[in-house]
């Protein structure tokens, strides 16, 4: 143990470094609102497409959804094909209309792009907006934070509030450097050693089982439910089980930390091949998730805390120096997902409401300084709450991602693919898709019934399109 901390101090340190590097490269770039906040419009297809999707999985793919795959078995494998779906709709449906719309419209962040489509002069369509991102990506970002906590408590016991402060002083610093284009390139790093570290641990949990077989063989000795498609649910239970991991997808339109990605890209070419970019990785992430999650169930069975499965399997099964890699992995899916989060919701803050709403007319210098100064203020209570209180990580991830997935998600694909809606409909289906999310989770629906984001996303659908036909024609 004192030989595994002593190297993941060294490659951690370096890491950092690498970090903190790139945040000073990008900072000497970064001259204007545009710039922090979408890097000039000029991020190309490797950095587009790997950002984007590191950003959106975060402790989610390398904890929470190997923990998920760890508790439920084969049946989890049923958010594979949910996220990949997020993917197709994004990088196919979305990605190059909004690039391009975005770009004639001059919008900056997502709220713009609602009050420049609709020519909304009351600001009621940005005041909404800011609400429901400052709302979840505050939860959001606290998640990231626990999850930085649950790494080291599960190696090395470090107190959550040491770990947390260090991991994020680290993004914080970065992100205030470099804004969008230091999130985006460190993001890039990120996602590569993420998928190194899940591709690495799950292929030797495998080899160790003896491959598929063997795999197959010394979980079914352990955990027999843990291999049929249905894990021992009831017919009701699976299928909404099913249903609400596939609905997983429909919160990919409506995450402001990604698709700000797709307005921040150079041009078509750029989201022609971050198409294919993105959808490899993706299944790479995924499937190897799954794999190391029922391969779990043979190695260390009885396991309290199933999201600890990934920090422990690589303590375990590693040699010391890769233990040390793959653990910084963990550490790099996090930190690509909280920085580009507080900096979506520093532009809600700064652009949004300081810039458009007060209507304060300031140099450059003046913004950027306001921008960074908010990102140091989220960050910190960002942080704060995160050390009060330890949760499950993937279920409280979900929770935010379906709040912003169900209301903006419908709204931007109505905006990009019908001339019918109007700025009421916009209106109506923000509120009810957020409103929903949080009715439906508080009097737990979600556990008996399906997934929030499924009945929200629905909901705010048929809203936009009743609220729009009525007001049209007024």
């Amino acid at each position: 143990m004192t030989e595994l901390s002593g190297t993941i101090v060294i490659v951690f340190t370096l890491y950092v470094v690498a970090m903190l590097g790139i945040g000073v490269w990008t900072s000497r770039m970064t001259r204007s609102p545009l710039d922090f906040f979408l890097a000039d419009r000029s991020l190309k297809a490797w950095v587009t497409a790997i950002s984007s999707t590191a950003s959106s999985e975060s402790a989610w793919a390398v904890l929470g959804t190997v923990g998920l795959a760890y508790k439920e078995g084969l049946s989890a494998i049923w958010f594979l094909p949910g996220c990949l779906l997020g993917y197709l709709i994004n990088w196919l449906f979305l990605a190059e209309k909004l690039r391009k719309h975005s770009e004639e419209s001059n919008a900056i962040t997502l709220p713009d792009y609602f009050e420049n489509h609709f020519h909304d002069k009351t600001h009621i369509l940005r005041i909404i907006s800011v609400v429901i991102i400052f709302s979840c990506m505050m939860a959001y970002v606290a998640a990231q934070f626990t999850a930085i906590g649950k790494t080291f408590d599960a190696i090395f016991g470090i107190p959550h509030i040491l770990s947390i402060s260090v991991g994020g002083a680290i993004v914080l610093i970065y992100t205030m450097m470099g804004g969008v284009r230091a999130v985006a390139w460190t993001d890039f790093a990120q996602g590569i050693i993420m998928v190194l570290g899940l591709v690495i641990l799950s292929g030797v949990a495998l080899t160790h089982l003896g491959g598929f077989s063997g795999m197959w063989l010394e979980v079914g000795k352990v955990s027999p439910e843990t291999l049929t498609w249905m894990g021992g649910k009831s017919v009701a239970v699976f299928l909404g089980s099913m249903v609400g991991l596939l609905g997983i997808g429909l919160g990919y339109p409506g995450q402001p930390h990604v698709i700000t990605r797709y307005m921040a890209a150079k041009n078509t070419e750029t989201i022609k091949k971050g198409t294919w970019i993105a959808l490899g990785w993706g299944l790479t992430v995924y499937s190897s998730s799954i794999v190391l999650g029922i391969c779990g169930q043979a190695l260390f069975p009885g396991l309290d805390d199933p999201e600890h499965l990934f920090p422990k399997a690589a303590e375990q099964l590693l040699p010391t120096l890769l233990t040390a890699i793959v653990l910084t992995g963990v550490l790099a899916a996090i930190m690509s997902t909280v920085s580009a989060q507080i900096l979506v919701a520093a532009s809600a803050v700064a652009h949004d409401v300081y810039s458009k709403i007060l209507k304060k007319s300031l140099s450059h210098e003046r913004i950027l300084w306001v921008s960074r100064a908010t990102v140091l203020f989220l960050g910190i209570g960002a942080m704060l709450i995160a050390m009060g209180e330890t949760r499950v990580i993937f279920w409280f991830v979900l929770f935010a991602w379906s709040g912003l997935g169900a209301s903006f998600g419908p709204v931007i694909l109505f905006t990009l693919y019908s001339k019918k809606i109007t700025r009421q409909g916009a209106i109506a289906g923000m509120l009810i898709g957020f409103l929903t999310t949080l009715i439906w989770k508080a009097i737990g629906l979600s556990d008996t019934v399906v997934y929030e984001l499924v009945p929200a996303f629905l909901l705010a659908t048929l809203a936009i399109s009743f609220v729009s036909k009525i007001t049209s024609k007024k």
